[in-house]
């Protein structure tokens, strides 16, 4: 049975406003907060000791970020995985591959570092008109490999070691799928959780200490956390009708959000949508940070 969790009431550390904030990372080595906004092309850097945020004019889409081993960081951008470095305040690139060269209207979406050293990312239609998304992963050697098919929005993925498994969304069909994952595949996939009408669509998520899932519920205005089994455990609710992500910090969970296609009306009740939530848990939740080998992709 899972101990009774308390979540504090959320305030934004961060009012940033970005269209489509994403991709919370948080990084131990500086007690850093790092996330994005893919389509204001902007990356930030919330020192948390401070509550304070630098912005930086990211080169390119960059719509995922993961530490790498040697500092700095791996990610994944519109067109594929490159490596990343930020130094006085500036974003350099640097090319990895980008294996869908043959799928201009794709761009690539949300990633993490897998507990193998590896990267995993999953492609979209960026119209999110049609279903042409894939979930791919950089192997510590610089190959690359698809992983899955068949998606109209991914999100994602989560990975949950204890039991040698990873979560991946299709947000547009409101389903997260579950799948056996030794980090360089996956096998045995299967529905985890389906969604409908009024619950929101399933967004970024992330697995906790205690092996239970995390899952930003976009025009949901909630985050949810549920049981290992699938069983919901905790619900709590946010000022904006778009949390997109979720990463953990200690005993302290962080939320990025959206203001993207808010009109005047939606945004009025919700002035901080686009901005970083900060929740007070009542234990340490936070998993061990995840690097990607990169020694062959320098």
């Amino acid at each position: 049975m899972t101990e009774r969790l308390d979540i504090g009431a959320p305030h934004c550390i961060a009012p940033l406003g970005a269209r489509l904030g994403e991709g919370p990372l948080y990084d131990p080595r500086d007690n850093t907060l790092y996330s994005l906004d893919i389509k204001g092309g902007k990356i930030f850097r919330t020192d948390l000791a401070t509550e304070s945020t630098e912005t930086i004019v990211a080169p390119g889409m960059v719509s995922a970020l993961a530490l790498t081993k040697s500092g700095g960081f791996v990610c994944a951008m519109r067109n594929g995985f490159a490596r990343l470095q930020i130094e006085d305040g500036a974003a350099r690139i640097t090319p990895i591959i980008d294996p869908e060269a043959d799928a201009p209207v794709n761009r690539f979406n949300d990633g993490k570092a897998d507990p193998q050293g590896g990267f995993w990312a999953g492609s979209m239609d960026d119209s999110e008109k049609s279903v042409t998304g894939s979930w791919w992963r950089l192997a510590p050697d610089g190959s690359v490999a698809k992983i899955d098919d068949g998606y109209h929005v991914t999100n994602g993925p989560a990975f949950d070691p204890q039991r040698g498994r990873v979560f991946l969304t299709d947000s547009a069909k409101q389903t997260v799928f579950a799948a056996k994952s030794d980090g360089a595949g996956i096998s045995d996939k299967r529905v985890f959780l389906q969604f409908g009408a009024g619950d929101g669509y399933p967004d970024g998520m992330e697995v906790d200490a205690e092996g239970c899932l995390w899952i930003a519920f976009w025009d949901g205005a909630c985050i949810r956390r549920f049981s290992p089994e699938g069983e919901l455990l905790a619900e709590a609710k946010l000022p904006v009708p778009r949390p997109t992500s979720v990463a953990f910090a200690g005993d302290r969970l962080f939320v990025t959000s959206a203001a993207i296609g808010l009109d005047d009306a939606a945004l009025k009740p919700a002035p901080l949508s686009g901005g970083i939530f900060c929740m007070e848990l009542s234990r340490k939740l936070e998993v061990a940070a995840r690097y990607v080998e990169d020694a062959a992709l320098m």
